[in-house]
């Protein structure tokens, strides 16, 4: 069970990352300071650098939690579940848990700031640095499922990398799509086509 002080120390981190992103979408990210997410989260800027580096790693920040997020669903799942439906809900539940309605298409004007958070250079390579960092716990946790060692097979690794790599691609799916569609089941959607070995569409 998570102590006071650890439940605290997520809370704060979490409103920073909230804030960050709520006043990167409004004014854009190259008009925010951190004294600014600070004051927005209230708490002080000293407080914004014992968790974060930069307004960059806060923006980032999220993809380390949703991966992490993913490893404790995947460990938490019956044991008797088939390995990619288990998979498939450790993945989408993160994303789930952080969207309004992940089952609805997201207004235009949410849309339109995402897009561009996600081509700003300093962000994408934020967010790459972040993806590196906890790849090989996803690895280990699907090791875990499959019995399957990441050190010397490379079957758990192969499996982190695709799966991380499908979501990454059905977001950008999500974020170009006109009209907008909702985020969840196109998820769903893409993670079973990988199960399935990304069979061609039939005609």
């Amino acid at each position: 069970m998570t102590g006071l002080r650890e439940r605290k120390k997520q809370a704060t981190r979490e409103a920073l990352m909230t804030a960050a992103l709520r006043l990167a979408l409004e004014r854009g990210l190259e008009h925010v300071r951190v004294e600014d997410i600070a004051a927005e989260a209230g708490v002080s800027p000293r407080t914004f650098n014992n968790y974060f580096s930069s307004k960059y790693e806060a923006l980032a920040a999220r993809h380390t939690d949703r991966v992490r997020a993913t490893v404790a669903v995947l460990r938490a799942r019956p044991p008797a579940e088939p390995f990619w439906e288990a998979l498939t809900e450790a993945m989408v539940r993160p994303w789930e848990a952080h969207a309004s309605d992940a089952g609805a298409a997201p207004p235009p004007e949410l849309l339109a700031g995402i897009r561009m958070l996600a081509r700003e250079p300093a962000l994408r390579a934020e967010a790459l640095q972040a993806a590196f960092a906890v790849d090989g716990e996803l690895a280990a946790a699907v090791g875990e499922r499959t019995g399957t060692d990441p050190t010397h097979d490379l079957y758990p690794s192969l499996v982190a990398a695709a799966a991380t790599s499908v979501v990454q691609a059905a977001v950008g799916h999500w974020l170009r799509a006109d009209p907008p569609v909702p985020l969840g089941p196109l998820l769903r959607d893409a993670l079973r086509a990988l199960a399935a070995g990304l069979p061609a569409p039939s005609e």
